[in-house]
């Protein structure tokens, strides 16, 4: 019987994240949809109120609450500690820091019953049930955090690659005779990735008011990357000095695409020192008994004679 809960626990479980994935997946076909045709989505408010379930309307309500109040006795500096990781991470589905803070508690319920289950199915001692759910609280403390900094390792990597092609776009538009603002507005129709989507962030903060200056600066915050944060430092010293923009752009369009090559080489360069070690220990011993397995077994057999 435990080994049939377990089974349908974690079975579950998979199919849980399944259907939120699907869902995910409906959601972003629609907006798209909407987005080429134009046509906003029909809806049928009397057939969503007669299907919505009880327990969504129960429980929605109920958790919007719990979640208000968790904010509430959340600590100003965690949040902004978290806000700031999320933030470098691109706000990965639109969590925030309470939603993140939640992520983690669950985690840390969960881990500890699914390793403290398995000990017990291995029928191990109590000392080992204490380990197993020891072991899962740390996990499940440390899993959103590795998490969030994958993700901010995965978006920094594609910036590096995006940089020069939007480099090069915004000096042939800057060159067209477009304005800065228009230049960057050309990029992000043309563009899709991680840049894009932070100079369309930057446009929509000029549109609500901010200063180009401010809603620059708030890329470099936002993208931990030393590249990214040259270049729109030399945006704002350009136009704090009345530099020409087109010339600091392809000075800085240069020197990245230098680098890009530099980065190249250097990875090229470990790359022998990287096959060294699966070389020493997976190779070389294969070959070795291939090849002298043979003469060591006849050795042996000449000496027992």
């Amino acid at each position: 019987m435990l080994y049939l809960s377990f089974c349908l626990t974690i079975i579950l479980l998979i199919y849980g994240f399944l259907l939120l994935r699907i869902e995910n997946k409906n959601r972003v076909q629609k907006r798209v949809e909407v987005f080429l045709t134009g046509k906003k989505p029909k809806k049928n408010v009397k057939m969503d109120n007669e299907y919505q379930s009880l327990i969504k309307r129960l429980i929605s309500p109920l958790f919007h609450d719990f979640k208000r109040s968790f904010k509430k006795r959340m600590p100003g500096e965690k949040e902004a500690k978290i806000e700031r990781k999320l933030q470098l991470a691109g706000s990965p589905r639109g969590m925030t820091a309470v939603d993140f803070r939640l992520w983690q508690a669950g985690f840390v319920i969960i881990f500890p019953i699914g390793s403290g289950g398995y000990a017990t199915l291995l029928n191990g001692g109590v000392s080992a049930i204490v380990i197993f759910v020891f072991l899962g609280i740390v996990i499940g403390l440390v899993t959103p955090h590795l998490y969030l900094k994958q993700k901010t390792k995965a978006r920094n990597r594609f910036a590096i690659k995006e940089l020069p092609d939007i480099l090069d776009l915004l000096t042939v538009s800057l060159e067209a005779g477009l304005g800065f603002d228009s230049a960057v507005s050309k990029v992000v129709s043309h563009k899709h990735g991680v840049i894009a989507s932070e100079f369309h962030r930057c446009l929509e903060e000029i549109r609500l008011g901010k200063t180009r200056r401010e809603a620059l600066a708030r890329i470099r915050d936002r993208l931990d990357v030393d590249e990214v944060k040259i270049f729109i430092s030399s945006i704002l010293q350009a136009e704090k000095l009345g530099v020409g923009m087109v010339q600091v752009l392809r000075v800085q369009s240069t020197e990245v695409r230098e680098q890009r090559k530099q980065r190249a080489e250097e990875e090229a360069m470990k790359a022998p020192i990287k096959m060294l070690f699966p070389l020493v220990l997976f190779i070389f011993p294969s070959l070795f008994i291939v090849l002298l397995g043979p003469a060591i077994i006849q050795f042996i057999d000449a000496f027992k004679k």
